[in-house]
């Protein structure tokens, strides 16, 4: 589906908003299923790449029912949470700060934060540029962010899986098991995705130097790692 047939501007945000409450309660259950447990050792390891110490103030943008916070806490990090969908933010009770807002206008003072994190988000914001530059101002000069997002391989044998698994499988699955709409739409939602090149190149544009982009396990997920300029 070209991008057009998509939602843009507020009614992407709207659609956005409702499908993320529509499937908050069985969020994760389907998210094991359709990464098969992946995404979970992918977040540990971008924790880690962080390479902030224990104790840093980290905000995990677009945390959803938090699993990203999860595991930033159990290495050791103060977590704020923060989400579009309030039904996301109730799901995920064992977060202690969890803040309601639009990543292209989060509520923070400039410089709050040592770190961020955000898992398979970017294609949900309505504008992704301003939410970089948001997520520049929000860190502290030296800050470092990590994001994970959805990609494809760069195999051709293990791509010709990959696109039957998520276009063809997942969309049947979400469908069984939460909201077909929900999950009809995510395949789709990959052509809000810009190329990797531009992403760096945005991310520059937003103040963030070191910018490195790498695929994870041959192309299944892309991750981005930077450093906010001093």
């Amino acid at each position: 589906m070209a991008r057009t047939n998509l939602p843009q501007g507020e009614e992407k945000t709207r659609a956005v908003r409702a499908m993320f409450d529509a499937i908050a309660g069985r969020y994760e259950f389907v998210n094991r299923i359709m990464t098969l447990g992946l995404d979970a050792r992918w977040r540990r390891a971008s924790v880690r790449q962080l390479f902030l110490p224990a104790g840093s103030c980290i905000l995990d943008l677009a945390s959803g029912t938090g699993d990203f916070a999860r595991e930033l806490e159990r290495q050791g990090h103060k977590v704020v949470a923060t989400d579009l969908s309030f039904g996301m933010l109730n799901a995920a009770r064992d977060v202690a700060i969890r803040v309601q807002s639009d990543g292209s206008q989060m509520p923070f003072p400039s410089g709050s934060f040592d770190g961020l994190t955000c898992g398979y988000a970017l294609r949900n914001f309505t504008d992704l540029q301003r939410t970089f530059d948001e997520m520049g101002r929000v860190l502290r000069p030296g800050g470092r962010l990590s994001i994970l997002e959805i990609s494809e391989p760069k195999s051709r044998l293990l791509r010709v899986g990959f696109r039957m698994w998520f276009r063809k499988i997942v969309p049947v699955i979400g469908s069984i098991l939460s909201n077909r709409a929900a999950y009809s739409y995510l395949p789709k939602s990959t052509a809000y995705l810009p190329e990797s090149d531009e992403l760096v190149r945005m991310l520059n544009r937003a103040g963030f130097s070191a910018v490195n982009h790498r695929y994870v396990m041959g192309g299944l997920s892309q991750q981005l790692i930077a450093t906010r300029n001093g």
